[in-house]
């Protein structure tokens, strides 16, 4: 699957013009990529589109023009975009209260271990996490990780094919029921895989 270069960005000025309306499109984009499992867990599954957001979003915040600092944010967020037989996303630990997160997050240590997603006629496979550097410590887990899940050429196939899927977490601190997808975010996630 492809990455991102420098070509495929705007300059600082070029995108003031355009943010407004691609601003719009990927947040119409991103609605059938969101995922919450139960009240406080959202999945936000990433690809190109989402991931150019964010460049573009990182470059104008920090004002970086320079293509050095351009090259360094496009090697920290190319990892996100899938590679055309996993799916990657964005997990968010959602509590309002500060001292209420602060007592979860010590709860659900490991949690990022324990999504997964399971493909009709196929085997649970787990979420592989922050593979770019380690998110929680021996206290806590940290309220927003990066999540991998990996596919046999086999599931492949079959979420091509059409099968349903789930989504869930089996954590002792979070018991929520698995989510069947719906058809328009199961859709665009198998348009993350090669031929998709």
């Amino acid at each position: 699957m492809p990455k991102l270069n420098q070509q495929d960005l705007w300059s600082l000025e070029d995108y003031s013009n355009e943010r407004a309306a691609f601003r719009e499109m990927v947040l119409a984009h991103k609605k059938d990529r969101k995922v919450l499992i139960g009240d406080h867990i959202l999945l936000i599954f990433e690809d190109l589109l989402s991931v150019r957001y964010q460049v573009q979003e990182m470059l104008r915040i920090e004002k970086v023009f320079d293509a050095a600092g351009i090259t360094d944010e496009l090697e920290a967020y190319n990892p996100l975009i899938p590679d055309g037989d996993n799916w990657k996303c964005t997990m968010l630990i959602q509590y309002g209260d500060v001292d209420e997160r602060k007592i979860k997050l010590q709860q659900m240590k490991g949690i990022e271990d324990c999504v997964w997603v399971k493909v009709e006629g196929h085997d649970p496979v787990l979420s592989i996490a922050d593979e770019d550097m380690e998110r929680a410590n021996d206290e806590k887990t940290a309220a927003v990780h990066f999540l991998r899940f990996q596919f046999s050429d086999a599931i492949v196939k079959s979420l091509q094919s059409g099968a349903a899927v789930q989504v869930g977490i089996d954590h002792q601190s979070y018991d929520e029921k698995p989510l069947l997808l719906p058809e328009p975010t199961r859709s665009s996630l198998v348009n993350d895989l090669s031929g998709g």
